[in-house]
């Protein structure tokens, strides 16, 4: 169990690190640290994953708890769920993007707010190693909420255009979903590309920002004349867009148009962007009248400190989008009726929309694996100590003319550069600087 508890959710390979064991004490040890008596469990389509569910939700039953099991869902319609139904929580068996091996646990409290890494998962995973609650009066009945939270999403169509829509859902949990929203959405004709569950992934993982896994995605819009593509994660809670050129759509500059669009209907509302986001999307939202706020990394920091600035939207590098008329809550489906609805209301094409916000170049966001972070840190700040800098999230190190950030993964046993500059020249000489830098502190150094 060492080890699977992270910064906002609990991951693991199973069954090496989470096993049904171990999944039955989190779910006994969910109910009593929540004093929860009616929550939702659901599961995405991993193969592991019906054994772990039913697992979490056994010692669920045996604390005492009423267990609604959702069967496979989407994280969205998870989050959903809990808020909608009125459950006290809810868990969803997931590991989002990463391989099929892999699994874990996003863990809700009442209306779909996670339990966070700085107080409630170091709770919970003390609790884990106690001896589990008994209590009488726990239940498991189904429940099936797809057509209320397709309806839901379907809401927020405007003025739908004929447009064709090539969609990929990666063989996960986005499949059952995107079917039934455009069966309501007439004027879209939907392109599928591998929408059918299966935890073996048999074509490619379910990782929009890994470029290889949108390849075939790219030829098929284009093959295809489509408006736009989507390539949906595992869990459908992340996003990626592909133009109708075929490019890809940089996820933070997908922030900032959606948050022009929203604003024009919400002036002066105030946006979330995560701090590794271009400086052209702080811009856009300014341009646009709304306020922007700089967001440490994560789902669960972003949707409480959505909470606590009763912010619009907010969107992340990762393709997670996220939204307060959906809980606060990031969701895939959600945003993409949010780019056809931009598409629709202009006479622009998506890569025309994208094209004014795509001013700066950037590095994109580059994993190295080092031996001490803290060395790599601390050489960087003193290299750099004629800068503004901060560290909402790492370190991020700003100069007028360029900027970059660096911090550690919650996910995985890297450090994340992210670095942009005003000009390519430039980016590319700040680059190779503060590589030889962290080189200088880490001669092993390693690009993965």
């Amino acid at each position: 169990m060492a080890g699977i508890f992270r910064a906002y959710d609990i991951r693991g390979r199973y069954p090496d690190d989470l096993d049904e064991e171990t999944a039955e004490r989190i779910g006994n040890a969910f109910i009593a640290l929540l004093r929860a008596e009616r929550v939702v469990v659901g599961r995405d389509m991993r193969l592991s994953s019906e054994a772990l569910a039913r697992a979490f939700s056994t010692g669920a039953v045996a604390a005492g708890a009423e267990v609604a099991d959702a069967g496979e869902v989407s994280t969205p319609l998870l989050n959903y769920a809990v808020a909608a139904g009125g459950f006290d929580g809810g868990a969803m068996v997931t590991a989002s993007h990463l391989p099929g091996h892999m699994n874990g646990f996003k863990l809700d409290r009442e209306n779909a707010i996670p339990l966070s890494g700085d107080r409630d998962l170091p709770l919970l995973e003390a609790r884990v190693g106690e001896e589990p609650v008994a209590r009488a009066g726990g239940s498991c009945r189904r429940i099936d909420m797809l057509d209320s939270y397709i309806g839901k999403v379907a809401g927020f169509v405007r003025n739908p255009r004929p447009f064709t829509i090539v969609v990929d859902g990666g063989n996960g949990m986005a499949g059952p979903e995107v079917p039934r929203l455009f069966e309501r959405v007439p004027a879209w004709r939907l392109v599928p590309m591998y929408l059918d569950p299966d935890g073996g992934f048999p074509h490619h993982h379910a990782n929009p920002l890994d470029p290889e896994t949108t390849r075939e995605l790219q030829e098929r819009v284009v093959a295809e004349g489509a408006d736009f593509g989507a390539a949906f994660d595992g869990d459908a809670d992340r996003c990626g867009f592909i133009d109708e050129r075929g490019k890809r759509v940089r996820e933070d500059l997908a922030t900032g148009l959606v948050a022009a669009y929203l604003l024009e209907e919400n002036p002066g509302a105030t946006i979330l962007y995560d701090l590794r986001s271009s400086r052209a999307v702080v811009e856009a939202i300014e341009e646009a009248g709304g306020r922007g706020v700089r967001s440490r990394v994560g789902h669960a920091f972003i949707k409480a400190r959505m909470r606590e600035e009763d912010a619009l939207f907010a969107g992340e590098l990762s393709g997670h989008y996220y939204y307060r008329d959906m809980g606060f809550t990031d969701n895939g489906l959600v945003t993409l009726v949010m780019v056809a609805n931009i598409i629709a209301a202009s006479d622009k094409t998506l890569s025309e929309l994208i094209r004014p916000l795509d001013r700066y170049p950037s590095t994109g966001e580059i994993n190295l694996r080092v031996s001490d972070p803290a060395a790599v840190f601390a050489v960087l700040e003193a290299h750099h100590r004629d800068a503004d800098q901060d560290h909402l999230d790492g370190l991020t190190v700003g100069y007028p003319e360029w900027w970059f950030n660096i911090r550690r993964s919650h996910t995985e046993p890297v450090v994340r550069l992210n670095l942009e500059a005003e000009t390519e020249g430039l980016m590319e000489e700040k680059k190779q600087e503060v590589l030889s830098a962290i080189r200088s502190a880490d001669p092993g150094v390693q690009e993965v």
